[in-house]
């Protein structure tokens, strides 16, 4: 009998994912689902044929330098890999793959979640009920915008901005978009395309962030950007906080300048800039885009059809290096 591969999982799996990978490969859980240091996955990783990691694992080239012989390919459970330094890899001739394509209605679920839930100060308004401030139904008791009718900007078109944008149609918005490369006309769906971000955000009553993380993106979404918006705008952000430019979203929130802001990712995270938790006008979720059973199951089952198809010596379905 060929003996099976050997995998070290850095993070809990859900159930129905594990249960598959236990059935196919030599497997070391990660059981009580703590953050690994560098040095301890490089200790478990010793003697693994293939790692299976996450976006907190950070696999730098110090770390991909240090690696024992036998890893031959990581798969990440995520669509981003800025937290893999894929040149490390190809240098070492590590493969490497990751989950594009099943989390794109769940993220974007999420964002019009946000979007709404900023909106509407869904926040204020739960912990009203919650706390037992609420007293009275008032005309003029916390009012908030409207998004029927609006105008929606997205910063990255991909397949999780067109998913936005697809239901926020819903909503009579209107779509604008900026993208490294304009859409086909079936893509946009009339959707207007800016050639440059600056020209889009002055059209933005709604800012959506879908773009990908990395030094290009880093702190995209600073205060000389946030200037161009209209006053009393909403920023939704369920791409990577990297992003945003904490400082000055947080002081556009306290000033004014922006109405809301709904954020499921942060810089530095879980360890967000704290002074988002003592605003109001904030509606925080910890980073759920792609929290569902179905996404989760989908993300883990592609992750291991890569590493199938490379343990079988078939070209990765996805991938990345």
């Amino acid at each position: 009998m060929t003996a099976r591969p050997k995998l070290l999982i850095t993070r809990r799996l859900p159930d129905d994912v594990t249960k598959r990978v236990s059935a196919s490969y030599e497997v070391e859980l990660n059981a009580d689902d703590h953050v690994m240091s560098a040095d301890e996955l490089l200790t478990r990783a010793q003697g693994k044929d293939a790692l299976l990691v996450t976006p907190v694992d950070k696999i730098n080239p110090d770390l991909v330098e240090k690696l024992p012989a036998s890893v031959k390919m990581i798969a990440t459970f995520s669509v981003g890999f800025e937290h893999i330094n894929v040149p490390a890899l190809k240098a070492r001739g590590i493969k490497a793959s990751n989950t594009p394509d099943v989390l794109t209605d769940a993220t974007a679920d999420i964002a019009l979640l946000l979007l709404l839930g900023a909106a509407r100060r869904a926040y204020e308004g739960e912990r009203a009920v919650r706390e037992g401030t609420w007293k009275s139904w008032s005309t003029v008791y916390m009012l908030g915008v409207h998004a029927t009718g609006k105008r929606l900007g997205i910063f990255g078109m991909g397949r999780i901005g067109q998913a936005v944008a697809k239901r926020a149609r819903a909503f009579d918005m209107t779509i604008h978009y900026y993208n490294r490369s304009r859409l086909a006309p079936d893509l946009e769906q009339g959707a207007i395309y800016h050639k440059t971000a600056e020209d889009m955000l002055p059209h933005c009553d709604f800012l959506s962030i879908n773009a990908p993380g990395g030094p290009e993106t880093q702190h995209w979404l600073n205060a000389d950007r946030i200037a161009k918006m209209p006053t009393g705008a909403i920023v939704v952000n369920t791409a990577r906080g990297g992003l945003v430019d904490d400082t000055a979203l947080i002081a556009a929130l306290k000033s004014g300048k922006l109405f809301a802001a709904g954020l499921d990712v942060f810089e530095n995270e879980p360890n967000l800039n704290p002074a988002y938790r003592e605003l109001s006008n904030v509606f925080l979720l910890p980073h759920l885009g792609s929290a569902t059973i179905d996404t989760r199951n989908a993300m883990g089952f592609k992750a291991l059809d890569n590493l199938d198809a490379f343990f079988a010596g078939r070209p990765l379905i996805d991938p990345i290096a």
